[in-house]
């Protein structure tokens, strides 16, 4: 098996052996501590530009199948594993996960200690990465990854959206007789990368989905007369979708809106607030969030490099400091009224959650609709109904 080499941007470099499609790959490296779901997170629009390692050391035992996707095609741009499965047990399985990555020309690498790239990763930050094996110079690999573009105002959204509407129609497999409830509202989704599993999951609360492109303007989404509107996840660097913040921002007050990871840092941005890079990411499926106004905690699916902000004070993270924010900084004053910091993360205190009080509009950072994951945050699809019918 031919040799590959993992060259970071600030000069660490992994050998190993090529996995899927040889080549090269580009791309910001990350960690994802999930232990299954490597397909829904190949799959995953919100992992474009990215190379995603995967913490858990035995990956592909399970194979890949027709059913487990959350888009058209796998998004990520490299994938990083310690061990790939040779076999795929599984009745589902119509194939390996190495076959699945050279299909669909995705450059891979196992074979290298992967604890040891997530320690890096925690300690030095997310980072610019080059995947090879073509060129198997460390020193020059190096190089050429120092010369990279992180994810820092990068549009990656305009890469992967639809070019045009379309409805969608596919409720949640497996929840009863037809699998989604005849439709009362209709819901229309901005498509920054959205995942299919969103668009089942709204089906099947009792709703017609219409998708529309991630630059369609607010006057064409009022155009359709929906009862609520949904900013999806996505990849890249929220403060560069001037376009989206500016949507998101003529339609609060006039229908209820409900973001999504991605979506939730344009909701921020568009009730005045700011975005950062966070050092480390959150991606993986066993992350704690608690409700601040119950304490209690949902165990939840994460994907995002940037967290949300409002005026000049970061998370108590930012120093390394891993609490919820105190109980006078739960609430702050916005261009559109009051706005509630509704969760946080009690891994680093980043903001998990808001809520206008004055306007029907909230947000998670976290993916309710959890594929891979647990299901423990699914009930904000039914709340996101209820407020639809309460407007």
């Amino acid at each position: 098996m031919n040799r590959a080499l993992l060259a970071l941007a600030d000069g660490r470099v992994f050998e190993g052996r090529a996995l899927g499609a040889e080549g090269e790959a580009t791309g910001e490296v990350v960690f994802n501590t999930s232990m299954t779901g490597y397909q829904e997170i190949l799959t995953d629009p919100s992992y474009l530009g990215q190379l995603v390692t995967m913490t858990y050391p035995l990956i592909g035992n399970y194979g890949v199948n027709n059913a487990d996707v959350e888009a058209r095609r796998p998004f990520v741009n490299g994938f990083i594993v310690k061990e790939a499965g040779r076999r795929a047990s599984n009745w589902r399985a119509v194939g390996t996960l190495g076959h699945y990555l050279a299909r669909h020309k995705i450059v891979g690498i196992e074979g290298i200690d992967t604890r040891a790239l997530t320690r890096h990763i925690r300690d030095h930050g997310e980072q610019p990465a080059l995947l090879s094996s073509e060129d198997l110079n460390p020193k020059r690999l190096a190089e050429r990854a120092r010369t990279l573009p992180g994810l820092i105002g990068r549009d990656l959204v305009k890469e992967l959206t639809c070019q045009a509407p379309y409805e969608w129609p596919e409720g949640i497999a497996g929840t009863g007789s037809s699998a989604r409830r005849t439709p009362s509202l209709h819901v229309v989704v901005y498509d920054f990368g959205v995942k299919y599993s969103i668009l089942r999951s709204l089906v099947s609360a009792g709703c017609k989905v219409t998708v529309v492109p991630a630059q369609t303007p607010a006057e064409g989404v009022l155009a359709r007369n929906p009862d609520g509107v949904v900013l999806s996840n996505g990849p890249g660097d929220p403060a560069a979708l001037t376009y989206a913040v500016d949507a998101a921002r003529a339609l609060l007050g006039k229908r209820p809106l409900f973001g999504i990871c991605l979506g939730h840092q344009l909701l921020g941005l568009a009730l005045g607030g700011s975005t950062y890079k966070l050092r480390f990411g959150h991606h993986g499926g066993n992350h704690p969030v608690m409700e601040l106004a119950t304490g209690k905690v949902q165990i939840t699916t994460q994907n995002h490099g940037f967290g949300v902000m409002f005026g000049e004070q970061k998370p108590a993270h930012a120093e390394g400091k891993p609490v919820a924010p105190p109980e006078e900084q739960r609430r702050v004053k916005t261009p559109f009224g009051q706005v509630a910091l509704t969760h946080a993360s009690l891994n680093d205190g980043t903001i998990e959650g808001l809520r206008c009080l004055d306007l029907p509009a909230f947000s998670v950072q976290y993916h309710p609709e959890a594929s891979p994951g647990p299901h423990d945050a699914h009930p904000l699809f039914q709340q996101f109904v209820e407020m639809m019918a309460r407007a």
